[in-house]
């Protein structure tokens, strides 16, 4: 009952918050009510978590402990990133997606894989791995609003809703989320490759979440070089974005979900 309790006791809070966040209610008189809310979600979601990802010796990454801290990640990202830019009108998309993933732990247990930490070396590749993630999957929920924004340009604005910041505003703090996401992601291939007998104990292989990496990894540098030198915005530069978060996915999070939930097994 209690393990119950702390999880949905972040997925309360988050989804509390896209109402806090939703049309005429992110107005002055709820903006405190935001405040309070944004940081207990994230605690509340990191007390879950902890339970999860350190019930035996080790680190517990499973399918849904992993979308969870990913989710946690991007929201924590977010809660940075809001004392200087708030941006409510991202709370609408990625809280009730936060509040899905918080659960996922409690919902499918699946059939973690526990990684033994050993080494600086290994302890270092998992926080830059997952910080790209993290930070990849909100950079995918500011090209959602982006998207939303570009919509709601062509339509009269509803009676009461909030204005959000200018178009150009929002591109550039996509793009500077991809580009800090990219160096974890490079990192994150680069230690990997050159590092592999201290962090795996083994040579490096170039298995299929190594060739989802690096594909993921490619596509990305192709957005990134076409932003630099062919100014690519809107629909354009979104589909080369999605295209990599989709490969960047598979290489972990889908291998997972396969192993677990087709295969039934944790290696």
């Amino acid at each position: 009952m209690a393990n119950i309790l702390l999880h949905l006791l972040p997925a309360t809070l988050y989804l509390a918050l896209a109402w806090a966040c939703h049309g005429a209610h992110a107005q002055a008189t709820n903006r405190k009510l935001m405040l309070a809310l944004l940081p207990a979600a994230i605690v509340a979601h990191a007390l879950a978590l902890s339970e999860t990802l350190f019930a035996n010796a080790g680190l517990n990454l499973g399918f849904a402990s992993s979308l969870s801290l990913t989710l946690w990640l991007a929201m924590l990202v977010y809660g940075l990133e809001s004392l200087l830019t708030p941006l409510p009108q991202l709370l609408r998309i990625a809280a009730p997606v936060a509040a899905a993933a918080s659960l996922l732990p409690l919902l499918l247990s699946g059939h973690p894989q526990t990684i033994a930490l050993h080494g600086w070396a290994h302890k270092a590749h998992i926080v830059v791995a997952l910080l790209a993630y993290g930070l990849y999957t909100l950079a995918i929920f500011h090209a959602l609003l982006l998207v939303a924004t570009e919509r709601r340009l062509h339509r009269p604005p509803a009676p009461g809703q909030q204005a959000g910041l200018p178009l150009l505003t929002q591109e550039r703090l996509l793009f500077r989320l991809v580009q800090t996401a990219f160096v974890f992601l490079s990192l994150t291939i680069l230690s990997g490759a050159l590092f592999s007998n201290e962090i795996f104990g083994k040579p490096f292989v170039l298995t299929h979440k190594a060739v989802f990496g690096f594909a993921a990894w490619a596509l990305f540098a192709i957005l990134l070089i076409g932003r630099h030198l062919r100014g690519w915005r809107g629909n354009t530069a979104i589909r080369w974005m999605l295209a990599g978060f989709f490969f960047l996915v598979l290489a972990y999070t889908g291998s997972r979900f396969v192993l677990e939930f087709v295969l039934g097994r944790s290696l």
